[in-house]
Order: structure tokens, then sequence, then C-alpha cells
């Protein structure tokens, strides 16, 4: 094992141990697909890919078509280390999300029908969207921590257009939207005249650039589902944070372990914990399920993947966190000098 290890390092500087190994060797065990062992084995996929090369090179696995499939060496080597194939147990009612969406099935059916002609993911922006449940499962979830109902919602970049279901639940006190695409703020503001929503501020707006007046500490909750290099998560939650009125605020986002390893969300909970002075209260597993983007073949993925094949399934999932500010709390207002390594760093693979 600890020669697997090596050689793995010698492939990439993400950091691996053996249970990274474990982790590979258990996920191919319980299914040949590629895209299937990177979600199951919950490691980032470019250390997947290095993983598997490395197991390749030693004989462990074989690639049979579109198929990773175990060798009678490495058949061995998963028996004389106990390492079983993975099982996945998640809740088939909730699928893991710990929250039910009986009560929200009208506004889901609404919001299905809404969305039905959405833009489309642009690759220039690193989108992609949630499943319409995983959007409306958000609105129960933040429901359900005293988040929504007469708050003041900050949705921060809107490719899942959550601020759709925001409207549609009648729940918040106003909604503002900011994101950069002015393809969805015009999806936005247009859905909102057609449902007759007022009480929403759409803004079109980088990032990059220090938010205005209008937006600093003035609103109870926001929600992002940000790129994830630290670049990217202290600019987006650091935002966030900046948008909120003071102590008892929350805040949601996204992070997946698709493209982040435990070092960099080691990293990423320095920054809230030390930096922002925030406590994370939630971490719900794969709660945010993604639609397949369409632009695969454009991906690092696509060129890091030893077999080519679509995925068949929803693949790329993320944790929900949710935040609450503290006496102390502070985000993130300074302008934002870096350029492609606020979407880009050795673990991504979507863009």
């Amino acid at each position: 094992m600890r020669e697997i290890v090596e050689r793995v390092k010698a492939k990439t500087s993400i950091p691996v141990y053996e249970r990274t190994v474990e982790n590979v060797l258990s996920a191919i065990q319980a299914s040949s697909d590629v895209w299937r062992i990177v979600d199951l084995s919950e490691e980032p996929l470019p250390l997947v890919v290095a993983v598997m090369e490395a197991l390749h090179e030693g004989g462990y696995i074989t690639f049979d078509g579109p198929n990773v499939v175990l060798t009678e060496s490495g058949r061995r080597l998963v028996e004389k280390y106990g390492i079983g194939p993975r099982r996945d147990y998640t809740c088939t009612h909730c699928e893991g999300k710990t929250v039910e969406l009986s009560a929200f099935s009208d506004l889901l059916e609404q919001f299905k029908e809404i969305v039905r002609d959405r833009p489309r993911p642009k690759h220039d922006f690193d989108q992609a969207y949630v499943t319409s449940e995983t959007t409306v499962a958000r609105v129960a979830l933040m429901h359900s921590r005293g988040d929504l109902e007469n708050k003041e919602v900050f949705v921060l970049g809107d490719d899942d257009l959550t601020s759709i279901a925001l409207m549609l639940s009648g729940l918040p006190k106003r909604i503002a939207v900011l994101d950069i695409d002015e393809r969805l703020m015009k999806f936005i503001e247009e859905t909102a005249d057609e449902i007759g929503y007022s009480d929403i501020e759409i803004f079109t707006f980088d990032l990059r650039e220090p938010l205005p007046d209008y937006a600093l500490h003035k609103f109870d909750t926001f929600i992002t589902d940000p790129p994830e290099t630290v670049y990217a998560i202290r600019s987006f939650i650091g935002r966030g944070i900046a948008t909120l009125k003071g102590p008892g605020c929350a805040g949601y986002f996204g992070i997946t372990r698709r493209e982040s390893s435990l070092d960099k969300w080691r990293e990423i909970q320095r920054l809230l914990l030390n930096e922002f002075n925030v406590v994370i209260t939630d971490i719900i597993r794969n709660f945010n399920e993604y639609v397949n983007w369409g632009y695969e073949e454009e991906t690092r993925a696509w060129k890091l993947l030893p077999v080519k094949v679509k995925p068949s399934y929803n693949w790329y999932k993320s944790y929900m966190f949710r935040i609450q500010t503290l006496e102390g709390s502070k985000g993130f207002e300074e302008k934002i000098e870096v350029g492609d390594e606020l979407y880009n760093d050795e673990e991504a693979s979507t863009t």
C-alpha cells in the first residue's frame, strides 16, 4: 500500500494517504462506472484519477472499455487489507437531505414548470445547477432553521434559481439576487413580473468587485454556491457574510468532495472560524445534487479520466453548510485581485 501511495504522490500535489487508496479501491468494488467511483470514493476527481493510474501501473485494475475492473492482483490486494465494497445506505425518502418536501409539493411543481426554459449553464462562468428537488429542499431547510420567514435574504450567484423558489414560497420579507450572468438576471426579473412578486432586487454584478453600500450589513440570511478554490471561498462566502446585519444571522453554501480534499476543507474551515469568526451549525452530506451540465467534454475532468464515457446519472454532489454569525464576525469587503485562480486549482475538475 505504501508503494501505491508513493506512486500517487509522484503524479499529483494533492495530499494522498493510505485511506485515499482504500476509498478508491472500495468504490471500484462497488461500481465499474468511473463517475460512480469518484462519487462513492468521496475524493477529488483528479486525485481519484491519479490513484487509478497508479493501480493500473501496478496491475491492480484494468480498463475494459468504459469500465474500471479489479484484476486478480487487485482482488488479492483488497482481500489482504480487508477492503470491502463501499455501501450506500442513504435514506430513500429524503435522499439524505434531512428534510422532506410534502409541504412544498405545489411549490415544487410550479418551480419545475417555470424553470423548464431556464438559460443553459455556461462553461465560461463555471456554471452548473442543482435539481429542482434540491432547490426546493434548500427552501425547506432554511425555513426549518428560522432563516426565511419575514427575513431579508441575499442570493449571491443564482445558477440554481433559488431566488425563484424563494419568491414562490412567499416566506421572505425581501429578496436580493446578484449574478454576473445577464441571462439569469433577465430570466429572474421576467419571472418576478409574471408571478407578480415585487419585493425583489436584481443586480448584475461581478463579485470580484467590492459590494456596493446597498448590499452591506442589511440582510438576515445569505445563500451562495461558490467555486471551490480557497480564493473563491473567501470571495463568495466572505461577501455573503458582509451582507449580514450582525450576530445571529445565517449563511448557506455547498462544498463538494468531488473537487475538494479534506486538506482543503481544513483550510476552508480555518477561514470560517479564524478569519470570518463564524460558527458552523450544520453540514449535510451530499445535500446538493447537480444536473449534468452538458459540457463535460470541455472540462478538465474529461481530459483526466482514463476512460471517456458521459455520466449516466447525477454524480456531482455537495455538502450543505450552514453558518451563523457571532459577536465579532466579519466578512470580506476588499477588491479581489485574482484571475483564473478564482476558479482553478490542482483539485478542480469541472472547469
